[in-house]
């Protein structure tokens, strides 16, 4: 009995040494790209949970970088990169031909190095995926198996999860089954924050120091994946949470699959798993805004109804974000006006919002941080309106907006 208390106490300890190098990865690889704390955690939390990831958005908004950093921290994992291609054949992706075999007249595959022998793999360009390599590419991503083209059983990979990522959507119904299979989708964009944006440009001329870099053991990672994630409790509290969420989406004429709803537990897991806590709470599902939608259009609504549900001052950061959208919707419609329509416009619209909001975002992300709730998405938004006040103040007063004192 002592032995298997003493196992039980030293897995535990395993454990949580393994949920704090996780963090500390997340913390590094946040630090080194602007606005991507919440991408960064959410592509951890999918890997603890066994799930692949689709990272959505423009070319140039750092999906590789951020993918090859975090598949880069696993120690001893076999890892596999490609850029899909509508020529991409199967045997490129899965194994080529033995050509030495080959002219001994034996039909051989050589699977060292590509998807059938990885461990953490990155997709780019998922819904490239050629037709001739669409079905082989399915049964990976569903059932982690590969089917060698001479025939016989099919090879089990050992792959945790794959990140995804793409420029755009699937516009072909046979891509349509490989976005389906991605339970997790993050969409990503340009830099909101200007600092932020002025911080991207003076680190392309200074010398970046050496960043710390925190690793986790592929055997650690793996135990956590089989092992600690499942075991997380998840109350009744938080299934009436997910219930009530459920009916909520379902009210916006938002509907999920069973099975997504299922895989999405993991991922609640997974996330209080990785903030070191035994029993899933109901902050963690906000995890849920990445799963829940399949047109970019939807993920705002979603994102409301989970916030709405789970933490109330992110829901009043999103409609304050409400009132900056109209600002720049108001600064748009006044192009080509006189500088002193602008100006008034200004003192008696533009500047008392934006200091209410200024005032209003202070005061939520206080008490959310001392609630010890998720401050990302009242941090997003405190950043549209640095953005909004430096378009106001460069476009409707004349001024420089780098070399003026937060005073709006």
């Amino acid at each position: 009995m002592q032995d298997v208390r003493g196992t039980d106490v030293q897995g535990a300890k395993d454990a949580q040494t393994t949920a704090a190098r996780l963090r500390a990865i997340c913390d590094e690889v946040s630090d080194r790209f602007y606005e991507r704390a919440d991408v960064v955690r959410t592509l951890v939390v999918a890997l603890l949970a066994g799930q692949h990831s689709l990272v959505l958005g423009p070319p140039g908004t750092a999906k590789s970088e951020i993918a090859r950093e975090l598949t880069g921290r696993v120690e001893g994992a076999a890892y596999w990169e490609i850029l899909l291609s509508k020529f991409t054949a199967p045997t490129r992706m899965f194994g080529p031909v033995d050509v030495a075999a080959l002219t001994r007249g034996e039909y051989r595959q050589v699977y060292e190095g590509r998807a059938t022998t990885a461990h953490v793999a990155f997709i780019d360009e998922i819904f490239k995926c050629s037709t001739a390599a669409l079905n082989e590419t399915l049964g990976y991503l569903n059932e982690r198996i590969y089917h060698p083209e001479s025939g016989g059983e099919p090879i089990h990979c050992p792959l945790i999860g794959a990140i995804t990522a793409s420029n755009e959507l699937p516009t072909a119904e046979e891509t349509a089954a490989i976005y389906d299979r991605l339970l997790v989708r993050i969409e990503v964009g340009y830099l909101a924050d200007p600092s932020n944006f002025a911080a991207l440009v003076r680190s392309a001329v200074s010398r970046p120091a050496a960043p710390v870099r925190t690793t986790v053991e592929l055997a650690a990672l793996q135990e956590a994946v089989s092992r600690s994630v499942p075991a997380v409790a998840l109350p009744d509290a938080v299934v009436d949470a997910v219930c009530s969420l459920r009916a909520a989406l379902r009210r916006k004429e938002l509907v999920a699959s069973d099975r997504r709803w299922r895989q999405a537990v993991g991922l609640l897991q997974a996330s209080a798993y990785l903030d070191g806590r035994p029993a899933v709470a109901e902050t963690d599902l906000t995890v849920l805004t990445h799963v829940l939608w399949d047109s970019p259009a939807q993920r705002p609504t979603v994102e409301r109804e989970v916030l709405h549900l789970v933490n109330p001052d992110a829901k009043e950061a999103l409609d304050l974000a409400d009132t900056l959208d109209e600002l720049e919707a108001q600064l748009d419609a006044m192009a080509g006006q006189s500088r002193e329509a602008l100006s008034d416009w200004v003192i008696k619209k533009a500047h008392n919002k934006l200091a209410t909001a200024g005032r209003r975002l202070e005061e939520l992300r206080a008490e959310a941080a001392g609630a010890g709730r998720s401050t990302a998405a009242i941090d997003r938004v405190t950043g549209r309106r640095r953005a909004v006040r430096a378009r106001v103040l460069t476009e409707a007063l004349g001024m420089d907006a780098s070399m003026v004192q937060d005073q709006l």
